[in-house]
């Protein structure tokens, strides 16, 4: 008799496991538990072997039917369904291990230590949201330029055309990755030009003001009401044009008042270089107000909730923005307007290129470059900050 469903879920346990039997090897195995479990026995070679089909009812008497098919259709091809059965499993595994994304990942871990933390973990985002949903799951050496260029025309396709860029540009990095370590024979990547198959895309400068309205800017960031430390920092970066970054994650050991400079670190700078910062006596000026707010003793500028952190980017945006220069003013427009007035003021360019930390860094150079003319530096953020207050006071 072939068994039913009805006849299945009638099954009780009993003392001791028994079978019911589907006929041509299928049976259902009854453990005292009540687990119900499909058994598939077999001869191969002469020995009588046997294989777990997995459990009712998660495996239906309809699908345990068919796997039955599958492993007589095996045996008659003379494969032993229990040795396909560990080959597959092998196989996938072995797929899984050399995904798109597991490869992603083993790289992600090699490239991240020469990367800032918050650079690092935005790119690992960006792969999770845009990249590893459409090929994360392909064995890497089986995609293709199509498959790559089907995944950047999606994200190009809700308007986001730089990050298509970038994704493509850290797919060829995965796959070089890939190649160098025998998980790929090539980078299809390098098969795609972004302008062939991308929209171009218009690029914005951050905003700033033109340098005749800097005079005004100064003087309200004087008069700014708000959090006495908010003002301090545009008063630094007015005075230093650091990126906003290396601004609020200053930290006083960087400071040295003696030798007026503050060394940035090359973890925290975009370079990946330390950085140097001659120090005029405006901004040893504004360093002192703000030891004696005695907000933190580690960082210059910590978040108002005290939690480690430092305050957040939009901070110095907002600030801005209360002061009347929305869409008009960023703390990254203070360094274009430094660079521009420095240039028409004649100082030399690799001086301010330098001072900008925009020179090309390369592993031998850097540790050289940071210090590079760092006496016409001084002098010239020396002038700077006279320029500012010159400016400010109508002079």
């Amino acid at each position: 008799m072939y068994l039913t469903d009805a006849k299945i879920k009638a099954a009780k346990p009993r003392d001791k496991a028994y079978k019911l039997s589907d006929g041509d090897g299928l049976t259902l195995l009854i453990q005292p538990n009540g687990s119900k479990w499909w058994r598939y026995r077999y001869r191969y070679n002469g020995k009588e072997k046997m294989l777990s089909v997995g459990t009712y009812p998660d495996v239906t008497l309809k699908s345990a039917r068919l796997l039955r098919v599958v492993f007589r259709d095996l045996l008659k091809q003379g494969i032993d369904p229990s040795q396909h059965r560990k080959q597959q499993k092998y196989v996938a595994m072995a797929a899984a291990e050399n995904s798109f994304e597991s490869v992603a990942r083993q790289w992600w871990e090699h490239w991240r230590h020469a990367r800032t933390e918050r650079h690092a973990a935005y790119t690992l985002r960006r792969l999770e949201a845009d990249v590893f949903p459409t090929i994360g799951d392909k064995q890497i050496s089986s995609i293709t330029a199509m498959d790559l260029l089907a995944t950047i025309k999606k994200i190009e396709s809700r308007g986001a055309t730089d990050i298509a860029k970038r994704a493509l540009s850290t797919c060829g990095q995965i796959f070089r990755y890939a190649v160098g370590h025998g998980l790929a024979e090539r980078n299809p990547a390098a098969d795609i030009k972004p302008a062939d198959v991308l929209k171009p895309s218009q690029k914005t400068n951050y905003a700033r003001l033109d340098h005749k309205d800097l005079p005004e800017l100064l003087r309200r960031i004087d008069q700014y009401d708000g959090h006495p430390l908010t003002r301090f920092a545009l008063k630094l970066i007015a005075l230093t044009f650091v990126r906003t970054a290396e601004l609020i994650g200053a930290r006083w050991e960087e400071i040295d008042i003696e030798s007026r400079q503050w060394r940035i670190p090359a973890e925290r700078m975009k370079m990946r270089a330390p950085h140097i910062v001659p120090l005029a006596d405006q901004a040893i000026e504004v360093l002192q107000d703000i030891r004696k707010l005695r907000a933190d003793d580690i960082l210059l500028f910590p978040s108002e909730r005290r939690n480690g952190k430092t305050m957040s980017n939009n901070t110095l945006l907002y600030a801005l923005y209360r002061m009347g220069y929305h869409s008009r003013m960023t703390g990254h427009g203070f360094r274009g307007i430094a660079s521009t007035i420095l240039h028409e003021q004649g100082y030399a360019h690799e001086h301010i290129e330098l001072q900008l930390a925009h020179s090309p860094r390369d592993e031998v150079s850097a540790s050289y470059n940071h210090a590079l003319h760092l006496e016409p530096r001084a002098r010239m953020m020396n002038d700077w900050a006279s320029y500012l207050d010159r400016v400010k006071n109508g002079r």
